[in-house]
């Protein structure tokens, strides 16, 4: 892994004066808005849904310069990190998570106090999520779209195949089903083979066993919970997923895989709502497949979330400035995340979002009701495989560990999870 540590990337960028400088919701007379955005978005529904806010911020008088950089995380960060040291940051960029706060401890980020005031914006967005976007009491960066990850789709066909007319809700039944597909000549599940997708499917497996385990291991590393049973059992699961999966699979994304979903030739995909938008773009409709939380065995809505956002770097030139302002405000209106979310296959991130209309999936209506009992259960998580539970360098090394269990038969599930302990305890 190629990704440079805090520690060494915080020693490269001594220069770098931390700030917050506000950005005034003034109106730059006689400036056309113009921004600089760096994502990982280049493909797909997600491809689609930011070139749709690209257009939609040039019809409001702006310049769009949107650089994507496919890949793993690590890539775009590496981008971000090179611009950052060569005093060019983009307006705004890509971030999740933990890494909001880390980053904008090395090069100076806006203040979007104000503008997110003017928008009444907090009230509509869950605390626990605000707290992620100013993580030191300002907000800098603003979240556009909310992924539920633990949700399985169903092929139409498949399941018509062998007779199932429900999703399975524990992992025993799921278990079931994946070896009545496979008599019936259906690889169980679909799957790419690139690194977050494999990643997922261990921390889908562990939070179905067990989220209050997921939250000690995944989101504080506790060592005694890492070695404990239940992340035993989830190698075990994830095991059995990877039985279920095409042996001729390598290094794909995932969504090479939908049309032979969508025909029955595949049976089950493990994937965050954005499944939805790929096969929507993939020319088929909401009668292919079936949607609903993954399995969770004990009984209770649980939701691993990943959400995606924008952070906003500090800018000299003022065409950048008010652009960064156009595009603050666009992200926070309801009727973008609306557009957004149903490109997408997301929830929107303002809980006043009506999902009643047209428009939306009965897979997004349900994800919009799974998080608010998993709220009401405690048992919200963040995903590891989309940075959103730990640091880029703690996840990166936790997916080098699981992506290699999936593909390799020859691991046992005991030995990855020493492995996965050794992992975290070099980054910690």
């Amino acid at each position: 892994m190629s990704f440079l540590s805090r520690r060494g990337f915080l020693a490269g960028t001594a220069t770098a004066v931390v700030a917050n400088g506000a950005v005034a919701p003034r109106v730059l007379a006689d400036i056309k808005p113009r921004v600089t955005v760096i994502s990982q978005w280049s493909a797909g529904s997600d491809g689609t849904a930011i070139s749709a806010f690209g257009k939609l911020f040039e019809q409001n008088g702006g310049i769009w310069q949107h650089n994507p950089v496919p890949g793993f995380t690590t890539e775009m960060m590496n981008k971000l990190r090179a611009q950052i040291m060569s005093g060019d940051p983009p307006a705004a960029s890509q971030l999740k998570g933990p890494e909001i706060a880390a980053w904008s401890k090395v090069a100076p980020t806006n203040n979007l106090d104000s503008l997110v005031a003017d928008a009444d914006y907090e009230k509509f967005v869950a605390p626990d999520l605000a707290k992620l976007h100013k993580p030191f009491g300002h907000w800098i960066a603003l979240p556009l779209q909310l992924y539920r990850i633990n949700t399985l789709f169903a092929s139409k066909k498949a399941m018509d195949k062998v007779g199932a007319t429900k999703l399975p809700t524990t992992w025993a039944e799921f278990n079931a089903l994946s070896e009545k597909m496979k008599a019936a000549g259906i690889i169980p599940l679909a799957n790419g083979g690139i690194r977050w997708d494999d990643g997922m499917k261990w921390e889908i497996a562990l939070n179905g066993i067990s989220p209050a385990a997921y939250r000690k291991a995944v989101m504080e590393l506790d060592a005694a919970t890492l070695m404990g049973p239940e992340v035993l059992a989830a190698f075990e699961q994830t095991r059995k997923l990877a039985d279920g999966m095409n042996p001729n699979i390598a290094a794909q994304n995932w969504g090479v895989q939908v049309a032979p979903f969508i025909r029955g030739e595949m049976g089950m995909v493990l994937m965050g709502g954005w499944a939805q938008g790929n096969i929507i773009n993939g020319g088929f409709t909401l009668d292919d497949f079936m949607s609903g939380p993954a399995p969770q065995d004990n009984g209770k809505a649980a939701y691993i979330m990943n959400a995606d956002a924008f952070i906003f770097w500090k800018q000299k030139a003022e065409d950048l400035q008010a652009g960064q302002q156009l595009m603050a405000k666009l992200i926070m209106q309801a009727s973008t995340q609306k557009m957004y979310s149903q490109i997408t296959g997301s929830i929107p991130v303002r809980t006043d979002a009506d999902l009643s209309g047209p428009g939306w999936s009965e897979g997004q209506r349900n994800s919009a009701a799974s998080l608010k009992a998993a709220v009401a259960a405690n048992q919200v998580m963040l995903s590891l495989a989309h940075n959103m539970a730990q640091p880029n360098q703690i996840s990166a090394a936790m997916i080098d560990v699981l992506t290699e269990f999936v593909h390799n038969r020859d691991l046992a599930p005991k030995k990855a999870q020493q492995r996965l302990a050794d992992a975290i305890d070099s980054e910690r």
